[in-house]
């Protein structure tokens, strides 16, 4: 696809990565300083998910009449509202709808973005384009957090320094040329919708689950990892670099493993990445002592299945008929959705009711369960 769209469409990417990596530990700092439950905490953070959830239904009608670019622009400039309206007022059903907002926000560019580079990219670099799309994404989510201290010289800077990296990007997406996905059928009810998200699902079904169960693994181990990590006697410091281990295995890799499943099929190396994924989480359930075996554990953990997400929609556009691609990722998106708003209350059961059990026997488990699906299903790959 042309080179100066694509990196200004991942820089988009990267950028709303950041901001959402800045408002979940952000958010939970100042709510905690504030005396604010961890129950309330908590569904104050879900609030991101379920904007996304509301929204995916009615996504695809717009696309398909108005083209890529004004989804996308659309949806960044409500982000940016979103971000700058947070310092007006503190109070906690605020930021829940504007944590709503941007949830409906980034669906919408993440929709439009996706769509077009996953319609726009030949199949031999498919993979490698997408990958670069997590990359980007996976900086940004991994840089947002630092921004946490600066509420200690004001409170409102980090959402300001968000809002306003987020205006810049934005401003860019004017000089792209608009496109408009590939003529299918109308859309002119729900009905109409229900009809084209069932015919995508028997397509594409099975490459849904990798989104799924990536969203499952990054909100449980963001989520509830560190609750686990200091009831076992882990310090504050020791389970950030853990996370950060992961999070940096998985930006290594990201790239690598995409443009090998260009060359050896997406299937292959899903099923791999998955299998081996799942068998070093179990490891490091029983390394638990060692805060240096565990973040070689979860370094190697993100480099296999820190590119799941990616590599998911990779094959769902392997799977899906090109008329079929923006359904297939409105439903990669609401499968990450379902995941992340599944893996924080799992985790929270399972460090609950199991305390004697390792929490890395969940992820095991999930991981598995996954690459059982994908290992026994017959591919039909169409594009």
């Amino acid at each position: 696809m042309n080179r100066f769209r694509f990196w200004i469409l991942v820089s988009i990417v990267a950028i709303s990565g950041f901001s959402q990596g800045m408002l979940l530990p952000l958010i939970s700092v100042i709510f905690e300083q504030d005396g604010i439950s961890a129950t309330l905490n908590g569904l104050n953070a879900t609030a991101l998910y379920i904007g996304i959830l509301i929204v995916s239904p009615f996504m695809e009608p717009p696309l398909r009449k108005f083209g890529y670019k004004p989804i996308i622009i659309i949806g960044g400039l409500l982000v940016i509202i979103a971000l700058a309206l947070f310092p007006l007022w503190k109070s906690f059903w605020f930021w829940f709808f504007l944590r709503l907002c941007i949830g409906i926000g980034d669906n919408a560019l993440h929709f439009g973005t996706q769509t077009w580079i996953t319609s726009a990219s030949p199949k031999e670099k498919r993979g490698r384009n997408i990958s670069i799309y997590g990359l980007f994404f996976g900086i940004g989510f991994a840089v947002g957090p630092l921004m946490t201290p600066l509420i200690y010289i004001n409170e409102a800077l980090p959402f300001i320094l968000s809002a306003s990296l987020c205006l810049i990007a934005w401003l860019f997406l004017f000089a792209l040329h608009n496109e408009f996905p590939e003529k299918g059928i109308e859309l002119t009810s729900f009905k109409d919708t229900a009809s084209r998200f069932k015919k995508t699902l028997s397509y594409s079904w099975v490459a849904l689950l990798p989104a799924l169960g990536y969203g499952f693994l990054e909100a449980s181990l963001n989520g509830s990892f560190p609750v686990y990590g200091l009831r076992i006697g882990l310090d504050v410091t020791y389970v950030s670099i853990l996370l950060v281990s992961f999070a940096i295995g998985g930006i290594v890799f990201q790239l690598p493993l995409g443009i090998l499943s260009d060359k050896y099929g997406r299937k292959r190396i899903l099923t791999f990445i998955l299998a081996s994924g799942s068998f070093i989480f179990f490891i490091a359930s029983f390394l638990e002592q060692s805060i240096f075996a565990l973040a070689i554990c979860l370094f190697v953990g993100g480099m296999l299945v820190g590119s799941t997400f990616s590599l998911g929609i990779s094959y769902m556009t392997d799977l899906t008929p090109k008329s079929l691609l923006p359904t297939g990722n409105i439903l990669c998106g609401v499968a990450f959705s379902i995941g992340s708003l599944l893996g924080p209350y799992s985790g929270g059961l399972f460090i609950q009711f199991f305390s004697g059990v390792s929490f890395f026997f969940i992820i095991s488990a999930m991981l598995f369960l996954v690459f059982l699906f994908v290992f026994v299903h017959k591919q039909n790959v169409v594009n």
